[in-house]
């Protein structure tokens, strides 16, 4: 009411000024007038916005508008007035045809094509949400592309272009315009932020932080800042993006909205002691939202507290008990807790349970994530029809997925050694999807399974860049084959095209296992070692380089050490488990060894080695039986392998045993 107030004090105060100022017959614009009809328009567009836009008031506020506009054409603040109160009032037809009015009678009225240009943009919808009207955002582009034309200083117009030319996909003019607003205002941050997002739309991410760190670094705002960290978000360069959002909360510490993306880019950044800071602030904050919940729960059970996490979860399922999300999260708390039936049974209820004859795009996108992570379950479980069958449901809601999932099908029909199937799987999906790289790669690779090394190396070369990728794979294929130096090769080419440390780092690992199968234990442990210095936490390398102590029966403490480290961060990983059986059993402390070669096998399923792990363990222990029974157990395994997981070597070995706990099993028979 105190707009109101002085809306109208002012309006009374000039009609006087506008009485004494009507009889002019001059050709220069009327102030006066126009100002005087301003104000009067002006009241009644604050008195139609206080009473739900009544339209009399509305009438009466654009007659006012446009008596201003007559008496003072070159008011151009007043066109922005006019074009405000047709939107808000919603007679947006009537502003075109007012606008389309103005420039029959002048086609130069650049104020004019603003009105329409603007007028045309609200018609065109809500370009965020995809929700556009084609016809009404190339009539905008239009009224700009021509007020630009005319009037080439125009910077705000040369910025609603660039935002037109986005919306409409068309990135080469978008980038134009932007450029164009920056020649002329070298400052300007929506030009810089506009032409940063465009650089992220056609996938140059490198460019867009560019711009944007140039922006943030001479104008660090919330709003840029977001932006930057919204493209290293692209990158997946979590950690930078962690850093740039605390500069963003640090000057708007109040904005939620940066708070809870500060915290998600934490999380990802697997810093999760910080992450959690803002997560139970936020959660104090509204304690009424699940989300917080939620990603508490799992950043505890990233950090294996599976007490804390299934508390967090608790409360998220006590704010939103029928939540798919909540339940999803339960499904991968008990898988994490290495109870995978629990969680099979879980999942397939969750499933169930949301079964309908038809569902929505978001609901099918949102099964076949369900089916695809139930298939991942069943083949984790050793069950691996169940997984395939759950695979083969995901391409009828999502046709997408097809090449990712004949992968997963393939990986499935490998794990579970039936290398007829999976090749009937790979040779289909070959034909179908005779492009797509992922599936070139898991047709090479099941070739090496069944010794085809050449034919799967030449696949891996046919159709492929030469890039680390393609080096990696040739690397692998190599390893199948035990062609070392051909994979030696490979891997130096990777080297070489790896462009950060992470990326080096995979193929130290490779290099240090080549060297370990090799038997060169001190280059290994050079390359491990490589690995460590830029992560120190791969549980991988630990393992590994425990491992290969432990199996050479060296330095059992800092064995030990390595891989009890290992654990800390993979609790219920099974080849961990077996490595520390394996450094006990070294260190002669058989029940402990036994309990995590047990464990093993729980997690891994069937395996060669923790089979004959266990048996070396039971022999050891008198239990002569039981250590038969593993080694038999072993070599069924090793039997259904592939053949370039089959060791010629580690067979004999096992045979060997089996024979002698034979001879002494009969020994021990007849004794009695």
């Amino acid at each position: 009411m105190n707009r109101l107030a002085t809306a109208l004090a002012l309006a009374i105060s000039l009609v006087g000024l506008s009485a004494a100022q009507t009889t002019d017959k001059s050709a220069t614009p009327d102030k006066a007038a126009a100002y005087y009809n301003f104000a009067m328009g002006h009241l009644y567009a604050e008195l139609a916005g206080v009473y739900g836009n009544r339209g009399d008031y509305v009438s009466k506020a654009i007659e006012h508008y446009k008596a201003a506009l007559k008496a003072d054409p070159s008011a151009s603040f007043l066109f922005e007035e006019l074009t405000d109160l047709y939107i808000q009032s919603g007679r947006l037809r009537d502003a075109v045809t007012e606008a389309e009015d103005l420039l029959k009678q002048n086609p130069d009225n650049l104020d004019a094509r603003r009105l329409l240009g603007r007028i045309y943009m609200r018609m065109a919808g809500d370009t965020q949400q995809g929700k556009v009207n084609e016809e009404m955002l190339r009539r905008a582009t239009e009224q700009y592309q021509k007020i630009t034309s005319e009037d080439p200083k125009d910077v705000d117009s040369w910025l609603t272009l660039g935002r037109l030319y986005r919306a409409s996909s068309d990135s080469v003019n978008a980038e134009k315009a932007y450029s164009q607003a920056l020649a002329l205002d070298p400052n300007n941050e929506d030009a810089l932020t506009g032409l940063a997002i465009v650089y992220s739309d056609v996938g140059d991410t490198k460019k867009a932080i560019e711009k944007l760190r140039a922006l943030s670094d001479r104008n660090p705002n919330p709003r840029t800042l977001a932006a930057l960290a919204s493209s290293y978000e692209q990158l997946r360069d979590w950690k930078s993006a962690a850093e740039v959002l605390k500069r963003a909360v640090a000057s708007d510490p109040d904005n939620s909205r940066l708070v809870r993306s500060l915290a998600q880019d934490l999380m990802f950044a697997e810093q999760y002691d910080d992450a959690l800071k803002y997560y139970d602030q936020l959660a104090q904050d509204e304690p009424r939202d699940p989300q917080l919940q939620l990603r508490i729960s799992e950043i505890y059970r990233e950090k294996h507290n599976y007490d804390k996490a299934r508390a967090a979860l608790a409360k998220a399922k006590e704010l939103d008990p029928d939540g798919i999300e909540v339940r999803y999260d339960e499904v991968n708390l008990l898988e994490a807790e290495g109870k995978t039936d629990q969680a099979i049974t879980g999942l397939k209820s969750l499933l169930d349970e949301t079964a309908k004859k038809s569902y929505s795009p978001a609901e099918k996108a949102n099964r076949a994530m369900l089916l695809e992570r139930l298939g991942i379950l069943y083949s984790n479980a050793g069950q691996f029809q169940q997984a395939v069958d759950a695979f083969q449901q995901v391409p009828d809601l999502d046709p997408e997925a097809g090449a990712r999932i004949a992968v997963r099908t393939v990986d499935a029909w490998r794990a579970a050694k039936d290398f007829q199937k999976a090749q009937q799987v790979a040779d289909a999906a070959l034909k179908k999807y005779p492009q797509e790289r992922m599936i070139k790669m898991a047709h090479a690779s099941l070739l090496a399974d069944m010794g085809k090394i050449n034919e799967a190396a030449a696949e891996i070369r046919s159709g492929m860049k030469g890039d680390r990728e393609t080096q990696i794979a040739l690397a692998q294929i190599y390893e199948k084959g035990k062609r070392f130096t051909d994979m030696a090769q490979a891997l130096d080419q990777a080297e070489k095209l790896s462009k950060t440390d992470q990326e080096r780092a995979t193929v130290y690992f490779m290099r240090g296992a080549m060297y370990e199968r090799t038997k060169q234990y001190d280059a290994a442990e050079t390359e491990f070692r490589k690995v460590l210095a830029v992560d120190a936490d791969n549980a991988s390398a630990l393992n590994y380089l425990g491992y290969m102590f432990a199996d050479r029966n060296v330095r059992l403490e800092e064995a030990q050490k390595l891989i009890s480290r290992a654990l800390e961060l993979d609790p219920e990983n099974g080849a961990y488990l077996d490595s520390l059986g394996w450094v006990y059993y070294r260190q002669n402390r058989l029940p402990e060894a036994e309990g995590l070669f047990l464990k093993a096998l729980d997690r891994i399923g069937k395996d060669p080695t923790v089979h004959d792990h266990l048996g070396d363990c039971y022999f050891k222990q008198g239990k002569t039986r039981e250590a038969i029974t593993q080694w038999q157990a072993s070599l069924q395994e090793w039997d259904s392998s592939s053949q370039s997981d089959m060791d010629p070597g580690e067979v004999a070995k096992v045979k060997n045993k089996l024979e002698s706990a034979r001879v002494r099993l009969a020994k021990e028979t007849s004794a009695k």
